[in-house]
């Protein structure tokens, strides 16, 4: 079980303000987002107060701060976000209980997610406090430290999700995923092979013994070669990158092939590349057969992937960890886009 020099304690669960870190416009994180002391919230009838000891930062966190493409901002809030607090995964201890709730107790390790299917997370997981609904929290193994189980929600489930439910990766399957260095591609990676699969990675060649160390059969060097002007053919492709029009990438699958599009791809201004997702999402009425991966935040869910992280079939491979303090930069790190693995922020 990990720990952290700077936890709070069972006597600040009494406090009625927290430290998080707020946002207050759109733009570059070290200019937006601040450290601040703010309410601490309440949790209702069927909700729990967590007292975090981590969270990561997933891609709605950076399309958050920056608020591009800008067509977002009708989502998000047209000049600051309407949650001002960033974070959606949930890895700590349980402070306080609402009216309803007996499967949790105050002391209890959880872990989970904030995420909701309406794309939009409800946010504030960049903070000391966060309050979360009972459905989409479960015990955190002692066997799994709360970094790791700050992943296992947006990051973990996806590619969980992606792999065994819309892929249906198995023997035989041949899967292709990606982005495979990155948060969902590395987790991606190992859940496939785990399941028995075929698993090519597309990386850059900084990344490739790296992916390859992962589990995966065989390495595309992006920088090298295009998979879709290949001659290979993939029942499963699992794009976390959305860095080629979405009818070429179909070009790369097999006669019954699975596109799993799991990006909104590179580019700026008003639409930046949604454009391109709506293109590979109206591929489906068509010949491909076209498939989204949602993150379903289920307590059935988290114990699978809580199964795999302690048995050892999978790791969590994060490349930086940040204290809260330092959010905005783990936020421009995130902006890179070349980040290896996860990352994670600490309490």
């Amino acid at each position: 079980m990990s720990t952290s020099t700077n936890a709070t304690t069972p006597d600040d669960d009494r406090k009625t303000t927290m430290t998080a870190i707020v946002q207050r416009g759109y733009g570059l994180p070290q200019r937006v987002l601040t450290l601040d002391e703010i309410d601490r919230p309440a949790p209702g009838d069927d909700e729990v107060l967590v007292r975090m000891r981590a969270t990561s930062v997933n891609t709605p966190d950076w399309l958050a701060v920056t608020g591009v493409p800008y067509i977002l901002r009708l989502q998000f809030g047209l000049t600051r976000p309407a949650t001002p607090v960033r974070g959606s995964d949930v890895a700590g201890v349980v402070a306080a209980v609402g009216a309803n709730v007996t499967e949790f107790r105050p002391g209890d390790e959880v872990f989970g997610s904030l995420w909701s299917d309406n794309a939009r997370s409800s946010g504030g997981t960049f903070a000391e406090y966060a309050v979360a609904p009972i459905s989409q929290l479960a015990r955190k193994p002692a066997a799994l430290s709360f970094e790791s189980a700050a992943v296992a929600g947006m990051s973990g489930l996806t590619a969980l999700l992606a792999m065994r439910e819309v892929g249906a990766a198995g023997p035989g399957r041949r899967v292709l995923i990606n982005g495979a260095s990155g948060g969902i591609g590395t987790l991606a990676v190992q859940i496939a092979k785990t399941l028995g699969a075929h698993v090519t990675g597309v990386c850059s060649t900084r990344n490739a013994e790296f992916v390859q160390a992962l589990g995966a059969d065989d390495i595309i060097d992006y920088t090298r070669d295009d998979f879709t002007r290949g001659t290979r053919r993939f029942d499963v492709i699992l794009d976390n990158v959305l860095n080629h029009p979405p009818a070429r990438t179909a070009r790369a699958l097999s006669p019954e092939g699975i596109l799993i599009p799991n990006s909104v791809g590179p580019g700026r201004g008003l639409f930046g590349s949604l454009p391109r997702v709506a293109r590979a999402m109206t591929m489906r009425w068509g010949s491909t057969d076209v498939r989204t991966v949602t993150c379903a935040v289920t307590r059935a869910n988290l114990d699978a992937l809580a199964a795999l992280l302690t048995s050892g079939d999978l790791e969590v491979i994060t490349e930086k960890t940040y204290p809260l303090a330092q959010a905005p930069e783990a936020v421009a790190h995130m902006l890179t886009h070349h980040a290896r693995g996860n990352i994670v922020i600490t309490m």
